[in-house]
């Protein structure tokens, strides 16, 4: 039997669609109820591919843009836009970092804080502590 991918939403209305029906493809049973379709299931078929290239690649990033073909930046672009719509925030952890770094280097030029100080500090963003 060919199988068809489900719609997320309804054609008419645009409301999004509930699965109500389970069908056993061996003994034709049959259980009805609503359904939880999942988290992935809000995801477009590309969204999902690069999901599935992602695991592949055991989350490289670099492996990822072989596979792809693209640039790193694409890549990030793309993980966070799933991130995003499986409905997680993200933190951009290089703004973050860039941020803790000119805090640093400010307290060092005004004097409220050592050089040797700040480099142990350096360190430690740049570690990710």
């Amino acid at each position: 039997m060919k199988k068809y991918k489900a719609p997320g939403q309804c054609p008419v209305c645009n409301e999004e669609f509930a699965i109500t029906k389970l069908t056993c493809q061996s003994c034709g049973s049959e259980l009805t109820g609503f359904f939880d379709k999942g988290r992935f299931s809000s995801l477009t078929e590309s969204d999902q591919y690069f999901i599935e290239v992602f695991v592949k690649c055991r989350g490289s990033i670099k492996d990822v843009e072989k596979e792809l073909g693209v640039s790193y930046p694409t890549v990030r672009g793309k993980l966070d836009n799933v991130i995003k719509k499986l409905g997680y925030q993200v933190t951009n952890q290089q703004d973050e970092n860039d941020k803790k770094v000119a805090l640093i280097l400010d307290q060092v030029e005004k004097g409220e804080l050592s050089p040797s100080k700040a480099v142990d500090m350096l360190k430690k963003v740049k570690r990710g502590v």
